[in-house]
């Protein structure tokens, strides 16, 4: 997976201070896609309720999830026809929960993940570090409660980010091309869409 633009759309996820955004970037630049932080898609409303310390609720992320599955449908693989978009992208989104993640995957069925790991000790020392970001480290706690790890039998992977970025990366890069048919994840042989579907997917659950 080293820059070929029908690969499948990456959301690097994971909780806060995991380093989704420096591990995104790096990884993008690796591939040479586009990077995108979905906190960038947040309403105004979202960031002033985490700035106050209030976690989130899934009617606030519905709207939010949707906006992040749009840009990953926008930027996923071309189409067995060679229709679709051609352009790959790695999105960084928290995507805590299971139906979170397949909200994202109903719009964009061949999105694959990477999922951020450390120690909570680890979090904890890098959230009260960070400066300038609108979520205070007092929501780390709620984030760490609410995650559900990437289960077995979802595309992607789980990196050790104890590690430099760039091996981090390197890790993230070797477990992605370990998935056979990265590009072609979420679809029947018959080249339909075989993500779930979103209408029917609620975000809580």
């Amino acid at each position: 997976m080293t820059g070929d633009a029908s690969r499948a759309p990456v959301v690097v996820m994971g909780v806060a201070a995991a380093g989704k955004s420096t591990v995104g970037q790096a990884l993008a630049a690796r591939l040479g896609v586009a990077f995108i932080d979905a906190d960038d898609l947040h309403s105004d409303a979202n960031r002033a309720k985490m700035s106050a310390g209030v976690p989130l609720d899934d009617d606030d992320r519905a709207p939010w999830l949707d906006a992040v599955g749009a840009v990953l449908a926008a930027r996923g693989p071309a189409d067995d026809e060679g229709d679709g978009p051609a352009a790959s992208v790695v999105v960084a989104c928290s995507a805590l929960r299971r139906p979170y993640r397949d909200r994202l995957r109903a719009h964009a069925p061949a999105t694959v993940f990477v999922q951020l790991d450390a120690a909570p000790e680890v979090l904890r020392s890098r959230a009260e570090a960070r400066t300038g970001h609108f979520m205070p480290p007092e929501l780390l706690d709620s984030q760490l409660a609410t995650l559900e790890p990437l289960a077995a039998d979802e595309p992607g992977c789980r990196v050790d980010v104890g590690a430099p970025v760039a091996e981090v990366v390197a890790d993230a890069i070797a477990a992605l091309d370990a998935l056979d048919g990265i590009a072609e994840l979420g679809r029947d042989p018959h080249g339909e869409s075989a993500g779930p579907d979103r209408d029917a997917l609620p975000v809580s659950g």
